[in-house]
């Protein structure tokens, strides 16, 4: 990163010559934003995550809470601007439910009818040993299979922050934070205050694979030995590459936003996107979101060097394969929690700023080779953890968001749109 001025002044160039191709994305304005709520299908719950399918389906996932001691996974679809009724993918007693560390359903590429889904599952008595299990479906939700576990240590140990996507050969692709190094028989840490959850013995590891729809697996892979220990992972695929973003974590306690890129079907080794060098003991559980469209990518993270909370965006460079300059988009007091999606030439960015003892989450446009960012409010929220993580996704006329509200007794989920075109 030392030639940063020099990639900056590259990216300029490479972006500018974009503009040269402005269509009618470009119409996208937030000076023209109209938010339109959706009626939630969600009863009691939360943890949500959208996915949009290649045919352009919009999937919504969940936890609903079932009462004191059963949770279940749902999913609902939108047609004509309404979630159809619910459907439940699997429940459980045992499972390991987390504000930050929510499941997700995709579809594979190529197949509407099939589905794979992930949540997280306790394996022992420790409160951070879990697996993460996946069960799939055939004929669009309807019924869906036997669960099965993506990583094949069989160590008790935390396994979770899933990252899964669809990929062209028919298979779905997976990443996840495996602690099967962070446990030493018979021992185990106390909890950190400034974690999350508690570890022992060594650091955790970020690992991947991919499986199909029969459950079999391949291609397991360790990507990065030594990670922060809880915060989101996030993926792309483009036509090129696959790229993971994810926390790292340096034997110095430095936690900047690293990320590997598989080409050629190789790996490479970790890079970092900016060095923030942000040193904190302890994970902010906070980690970045990517978007890609067609060979594009941006990425959106949170950060508190020197004390000075700052949401950044970057955009990724081709030619150099490194990311930009990072443009700062906050107001003052971000909380982080960031969401991205992609256009022609432009991100649209959503994140959760404090505003006094509140919050807001906010949204803002923002262009590669432009210093100034458009920004409105999206609505309003709440600092605590039970207002989890803000989600957004974009089909070709609208840009879907997600979020959970919360009045300390009861949990629910909110829904809307914003149609574009």
């Amino acid at each position: 990163m030392k030639n940063l001025i020099f990639l900056f002044l590259i990216s300029l160039s490479y972006f500018g010559c974009q503009q040269n191709s402005i269509n009618s994305e470009l119409s996208i304005d937030l000076n023209n934003f109209q938010l339109s709520e959706l009626k939630s299908p969600v009863i009691s719950g939360g943890e949500p995550n959208l996915f949009v399918s290649e045919e352009g389906n919009i999937y919504l996932s969940w936890i609903e809470y079932v009462n004191d001691t059963t949770d279940a996974l749902m999913f609902s679809k939108i047609e004509n601007d309404v979630w159809l009724a619910p459907t439940e993918i699997a429940r459980g007693s045992d499972w390991f439910v987390n504000w930050a560390d929510f499941p997700s359903l995709v579809v594979y590429k190529n197949n509407e009818q099939h589905m794979a889904a992930h949540w997280l599952q306790k394996r022992a008595e420790g409160t951070y040993d879990y697996d993460v299990h996946i069960a799939q479906s055939k004929n669009g939700g309807k019924t869906w299979s036997e669960s099965f576990i993506i990583h094949t240590d069989g160590v008790a140990a935390e396994h979770g922050f899933v990252t899964i996507l669809p990929q062209n050969d028919g298979k779905i692709f997976a990443t996840w934070l495996d602690g099967r190094f962070t446990k030493i028989e018979g021992e185990e840490t106390a909890h950190d205050s400034h974690d999350d959850h508690g570890h022992g013995g060594g650091a955790m590891t970020l690992r991947t694979a991919t499986f199909d729809i029969d459950g079999n697996l391949f291609d397991e892979k360790e990507l990065d030995h030594r990670i922060c220990d809880c915060c989101q992972t996030t993926g792309i695929i483009t036509p090129e590459k696959t790229l993971v973003a994810y926390r790292d974590r340096s034997v110095d306690e430095i936690r900047d936003i690293s990320f590997v890129q598989k080409t050629n079907g190789n790996w490479s080794s970790p890079s970092v996107v900016h060095a923030d060098n942000w040193k904190i003991s302890g994970c902010p559980v906070n980690g970045p979101a990517l978007a890609n469209y067609k060979n594009d990518i941006a990425i959106a993270w949170f950060t508190a060097a020197e004390e000075k909370p700052k949401v950044n965006v970057s955009f990724y460079n081709n030619e150099i394969t490194s990311f930009t300059k990072p443009i700062q988009i906050d107001e003052g007091s971000p909380l982080g929690r960031t969401g991205i999606e992609l256009f022609d030439d432009f991100a649209m960015v959503s994140w959760l700023e404090q505003t006094g003892e509140n919050a807001e989450i906010k949204l803002a446009q923002v262009f590669p080779n432009q210093e100034e960012v458009k920004k409105i409010t999206l609505t309003k929220s709440s600092t605590s953890r039970q207002s989890g993580f803000p989600q957004i996704e974009k089909t070709e006329d609208k840009i879907i968001f997600a979020w959970t509200v919360s009045d300390g007794k009861k949990s629910t989920i909110k829904t809307a749109f914003w149609k574009f075109k």
